[in-house]
């Protein structure tokens, strides 16, 4: 039997990506892709949750997808990484961005953006399993319930 293509997988394959080396990405770039994971993880269980009005969906998931929760799950999931995703974490933490949170402290902003490195790297790496884990994880031990 053929093993099934990951997301990532099938977007590759259907626009004919090249294998690049994930480690070569900067680490904003990673965070740019982590952004967009994170967020698609927490809508999914926010719609899946409950059929609600977009307000109210909209509501739930920024509740969650922001950088001082996001600062919080990435304090939380510090004694949870390897070696290899604390390395990736501190590359996106350390990152020089050009933009700030509107409603955060620069110290959350940049732990918020360590953690979204992470999510990139591990995206893009095919570790699915390792994501959902580490957000379920984050989540219960910050006491968010969706």
């Amino acid at each position: 039997m053929e093993e099934s293509l990951s997301l990532l997988g099938k977007i590759k394959e259907t626009f004919q990506c090249g294998e690049i080396d994930v480690k070569t990405y900067s680490p904003l770039a990673l965070a740019f892709m982590g952004d967009c994971i994170f967020e698609i993880i927490i809508r999914t269980v926010v719609v899946e949750r409950g059929n609600r009005r977009a307000e109210g969906l909209h509501k739930s998931k920024s509740a969650v997808v922001n950088a001082k929760v996001q600062a919080r799950l990435a304090e939380a999931l510090l004694p949870e990484l390897t070696e290899e995703e604390l390395a990736c974490y501190k590359r996106g933490r350390n990152a020089k961005s050009h933009t700030v949170a509107k409603n955060a402290s620069v110290g959350e902003y940049r732990k918020a953006t360590g953690l979204e490195a992470l999510y990139g790297y591990l995206y893009l790496c095919d570790r699915e399993d390792r994501l959902l884990e580490l957000t379920k994880t984050g989540l219960d031990k910050i006491d968010i319930k969706l």
